[in-house]
């Protein structure tokens, strides 16, 4: 294939929404690669650790604990062809596992041993493992709207099978503790087995809650690492209050290292500043990140909100900027931990760039003809647009989907 063909496909693939990347990477690598399923699993992303793609009775099965065992028994930086469990069942894998720690599992179309092009496979993948990493750790709108809703999804689910399995385990232990029932030794030979598939199931639930979850003390203690890289050369002193403890979403976590990181920034591109004070809390109902400086007060506050709201508006944080000049300036966030209700804004990560093109424009009231013009494609093109929009914004109407799109803020310089 020609190189900037390729250069150009591969642009596709790390440039759009997080969740679809599974899909859009398995496209980029059918030819070379040809494969009947791929996943790529990620501890990054707290929603989706599993980014599927290709056969649904198979990827449906694999299971985090397989992956795990997978990650566990590879190389980094060394793609290998192996025989492991995927879904149930020992099939031939090709598997690369980045230096960075994310895996990636294809299930070969043909049972063959030998993996084409093992280099070049890492190659690709360490780009789009790079670009995972950066949408993690800018923790825009679109990647935590996505990814809290999949974390409190996943969440329920795992508690009501958790609940109901774990009543079944019980229910069978119960007899087969029993000392009025005979054979012993089949009882206790039960008995062992039960014991042992509800250890595994409540170490399961608690290894989902350690992924969906941080620790709020440890989290900080990141964000202070980065804090300290970012502003190694800059000479006022930083005070750090980690909160005392409890634990956090994943997606809070992402989102006030995030935050805070654009405020830290914002308060250091002001002349003279004397101290800066970094403080997180928690009451167990909100994370509140505090970030406050002895400075000269000129801080950009309009910027500010502009670079903060977008993450704020996502979460349901209370966001408040003040900047008293000749004494200094404060930024509070409130986040609170339990996930949003559902929202138009939730509905918008299910768009494509082009699909929030169209919809940033026909929110100005534009017609077709016009956002075809501006757009530079075909007016056919802007209609088939459209009609994705209204069926992924679930509504009937060019006004309804304006009226969502101006409530989350869409407009021309978000799209």
């Amino acid at each position: 294939m020609d190189p900037v063909t390729d250069l150009v496909a591969l642009r596709e693939v790390v440039d759009g929404p997080l969740h679809e990347i599974a899909r859009r990477l398995s496209r980029f690598l059918a030819e070379r690669w040809p494969h009947t399923a791929l996943v790529v699993f990620t501890r990054e992303c707290t929603g989706r650790p599993r980014k599927v793609a290709g056969a649904t009775e198979m990827i449906n099965k694999v299971t985090i604990g397989e992956l795990e065992e997978l990650k566990a028994a590879v190389e980094p930086g060394r793609p290998v062809s192996t025989t492991a469990s995927i879904a149930g069942a020992e099939r031939t894998v090709w598997v690369v596992l980045d230096p960075a720690g994310t895996l990636l599992v294809l299930v070969p179309r043909a049972a063959r041993r030998r993996l084409p092009e093992p280099e070049l496979l890492a190659a690709i993948f360490g780009l789009v493992v790079t670009s995972i990493s950066q949408q993690v750790a800018q923790a825009s709108p679109d990647y935590l709207a996505e990814s809290r809703a999949a974390s409190s999804e996943r969440e329920r689910t795992i508690a009501e099978l958790a609940a109901a399995h774990e009543a079944a385990l019980v229910a069978i232990l119960t007899p087969l503790r029993s000392a009025g029932l005979d054979d012993r030794r089949a009882r206790l030979s039960a008995a062992d087995s039960a014991s042992a598939a509800l250890l595994a199931l409540r170490s399961a639930r608690k290894s989902d809650q350690a992924l969906s979850e941080e620790a709020a003390p440890e989290a900080f203690a990141r964000l202070r690492e980065d804090i300290r890289q970012m502003l190694r050369h800059h000479e006022a002193p930083i005070e750090f209050v980690a909160p005392s403890g409890g634990s956090v979403p994943g997606e809070i976590a992402h989102a006030a290292r995030a935050m805070t990181r654009t405020a830290v920034l914002a308060f250091t591109a002001q002349q003279g500043l004397a101290r800066l004070r970094i403080a997180w809390s928690s009451d167990g109902a909100s994370l509140v990140v505090d970030v406050r400086d002895q400075g000269s007060g000129e801080l950009d506050v309009d910027a500010l909100r502009r670079g903060l709201q977008g993450r704020a508006r996502t979460l349901g944080a209370a966001l408040d900027i003040d900047a008293a000049p000749g004494w200094g300036s404060r930024v509070t966030i409130s986040l609170p931990l339990d996930a949003p209700q559902p929202s138009g804004e939730t509905r918008l990560t299910n768009l494509n760039r082009r699909e929030r093109e169209v919809l940033a424009l026909l929110a100005q009231g534009k017609r077709n003809k016009a956002i075809a013009a501006e757009l530079g494609v075909t007016e056919s093109t802007v209609k088939f647009h459209v009609t994705g929009v209204l069926q992924k914004l679930e509504v009937s109407s060019r006004g309804e989907a304006a009226a969502l799109a101006l409530g989350a803020g869409l407009g021309v310089a978000h799209a």
